[in-house]
């Protein structure tokens, strides 16, 4: 609180370790299961819609990997949520943000150093506009907040009108 203005913070899945939504978020972006993360937005995606969400957003944004991690990986599993969100929504995904520096993972740090090592990371495409417009920025999970809060800065820094945020996971504190 304080760190950022979304408008809404919403998760579809409460992250428990040693719970199902850790084994899903593993096999999403450890054991090459992409069709995971696609799977879980559109179901996510049908609970918004029905829900009243269906016209909130004009750009569904994921946060983006560094580009030699998402090459390692050969995807970005908050892409995969977001094609899955953009099925069932109707709403477009649009690669706004770019990664412009390489981070080492957040899993072993605390909040603070979360932040600190994701301060000045993300940046917006300038090819891609988003002055004006309604985002829903997504991740897969979401523990600190730490990325979201940086990615949704730089967002509203640049125009955006509104800003909400969507996980599949997170932790029992947010």
């Amino acid at each position: 609180m304080g760190l950022t203005q979304p408008n809404l913070v919403m998760s579809f899945l409460r992250f428990s370790k040693k719970g199902a939504s850790q084994s899903l978020l593993h096999q999403l972006k450890y054991k090459n299961k992409p069709e995971i993360g696609v799977e879980l937005g559109r179901l996510y995606g049908n609970v918004l819609r029905e829900n009243g969400f269906g016209s909130n957003w004009d750009q569904i944004i994921p946060v983006p990997l560094h580009p030699l991690k998402q090459r390692k990986r050969g995807y970005n599993q908050s892409e995969q949520f977001a094609k899955g969100l953009s099925e069932a929504l109707d709403v477009p995904v649009i690669l706004s943000l770019i990664r412009v520096q390489f981070t080492e993972t957040q899993t072993r740090k605390s909040r603070i150093e979360r932040i600190e090592n994701v301060a000045e990371v993300f940046d917006v495409d300038p090819q891609n506009e988003v002055h004006g417009k309604r985002l829903l920025l997504v991740d897969d999970v979401m523990t600190t907040g730490a990325t979201l809060i940086t990615c949704a800065n730089v967002l509203l820094e640049k125009g955006s009108k509104v800003v909400d945020l969507a996980v599949i996971a997170a932790g029992k504190n947010q």
